[in-house]
């Protein structure tokens, strides 16, 4: 959830809480007094209407699923910033004398009073359940980015196992091909000596011819 919507709400809570106490305050006032503190609350009012289309406007800036969430909060802000009005307008018209005005808290205004508690009980057990809605989707988007971060260090690790696998085949292949140079060398050299082995073979054969002959021709003289 948005940190600027959850300041903007914390704000409109305890706004909504201050001005429900005015509220049951100005109702046993009169005169003066109860118009300078039901303008007070209408300055209050004010307050809390401005808060209420900061929270709108943040909450239609964000993502779909998010909004969708936020928006469902404004609607009971709202419905609650419209009981406090009808309160004030309630104490605002009440010109009359004391046992009127008595007679009107015991009745009307206490079951005014009595539905904005229930109606903002229902706020704060509809908003917990909203955070805790919103503390399960940044748990599970923690859980996912964890899981991203896991399969992007997996692929970096096959990556450079297939590079060290490529490394080795290329190893590899470079032994393979001195073993075939080697191999060509030591051929050539084999022949070389076959080839030198019959030259001496034949060199020694000419001698043994040359000397038998030598001692031939002595022995016939």
């Amino acid at each position: 959830m948005s940190e600027v919507f959850e300041g903007y709400e914390r704000q409109y809570c305890e706004l909504s809480a201050n001005l429900s106490k005015k509220c049951t305050a100005a109702a046993a006032l009169g005169g003066e007094q109860k118009k300078q503190k039901v303008s007070d609350i209408r300055a209050g009012l004010e307050n809390a209407e401005d808060l209420i289309r900061k929270m709108d406007l943040e909450a239609r800036s964000l993502q779909p699923n998010v909004k969708t969430m936020l928006l469902a909060k404004l609607r009971e802000y709202k419905s609650d910033l419209n009981n406090l009005k009808s309160e004030v307008k309630r104490i605002a018209s009440g010109n009359i004398n004391p046992d009127a005005r008595d007679q009107l808290l015991e009745s009307g205004m206490a079951d005014a009073l009595t539905a904005s508690t229930n109606q903002r009980s229902r706020l704060m057990m509809t908003t917990e359940r909203l955070n805790q809605s919103s503390d399960r989707i940044r748990d599970s988007r923690r859980t996912m980015l964890e899981t991203e971060e896991l399969g992007v260090s997996i692929l970096q690790d096959l990556h450079s196992q297939r590079q060290a696998l490529l490394h080795a085949n290329n190893t590899l292949h470079g032994v393979d091909d001195n073993i075939g140079k080697s191999k060509r060398i030591l051929t050539a050299m084999s022949r070389r000596m076959n080839r030198n082995k019959w030259i001496i073979g034949i060199i020694i054969a000419v001698l043994i011819i040359t000397i038998a002959a030598v001692l031939y021709f002595k022995r016939v003289k």
